[in-house]
């Protein structure tokens, strides 16, 4: 009988020492999933974050052209109206003919260049391209490419959220697992952790599958101008 005692608790031993083996390197494997999800999300985060600041400049750029454009057309319609009245004299008529051209111009060109903040350089084409960064043209990338891009990004990070939760509840079940004495409870909740880490590894390849097909904004351009 002690013998067999002996036999039955050295049994018991192995199984639950396999048993917690296999939660350890579970919780391992899904550890190390759920640190994969950190960094993507927080790294697409980042990137939402940037998206949305140069969206918020691009607007604020948009309004001081608006604002620009506002003014010279006031003057446009002040010389127009001192013209057609009579109010100029011949010396000044030619003075104030120039002028009209310039303002005019000046208003097709803060037109061109409010079309270049929203649509961006390469929606317009090079040959409407008049702004410049650093000297160069054709570098700006709009407000609407950015809506693109900060949807999906959007879209990615509730993914990555998701993922983050249910990983980070399965890896709790599977710690209270490792500390449960009986051998149902402990399958029980080794198994909550298995399906909660599968459902958690699920939302983060989704979340990885939607961020990287992020339109470029070559992608963006065509969706834009179809």
């Amino acid at each position: 009988m002690p013998n067999q005692q002996e036999s039955e608790h050295q049994t018991r031993s192995e199984n639950n020492n396999q048993i917690e083996r296999r939660i350890g390197l579970t919780l391992a494997l899904f550890a190390a999933v759920l640190a994969v999800v950190d960094l993507g999300g927080g790294k697409f985060g980042d990137d939402e974050i940037i998206g949305t600041n140069e969206k918020a400049n691009l607007y604020q750029w948009y309004q001081s052209k608006s604002i620009k454009q506002s003014i010279v057309e006031q003057e446009v319609q002040l010389l127009t109206g001192l013209v057609e009245a009579g109010a100029v004299t011949a010396q000044g008529q030619r003075a104030i003919t120039n002028q009209l051209t310039i303002a005019k111009q000046a208003v097709q060109r803060y037109e061109r260049e409010k079309r270049e903040i929203l649509l961006g350089s390469k929606a317009v084409g090079p040959k409407a391209q008049v702004l410049e960064v650093s000297g160069l043209k054709g570098q700006i990338i709009g407000t609407k490419p950015w809506e693109q891009k900060l949807d999906t990004l959007g879209l990615a990070g509730d993914k990555f959220d998701m993922a983050t939760l249910w990983l980070q509840i399965a890896l709790v079940f599977g710690a209270i697992s490792l500390i449960l004495n009986s051998e149902k409870l402990k399958a029980s909740f080794y198994y909550a952790l298995v399906v909660g880490s599968l459902i958690g590894t699920g939302f983060g390849i989704q979340a990885f599958q939607i961020a990287s097909s992020m339109p470029s904004e070559q992608q963006a351009t065509m969706t834009i101008k179809q």
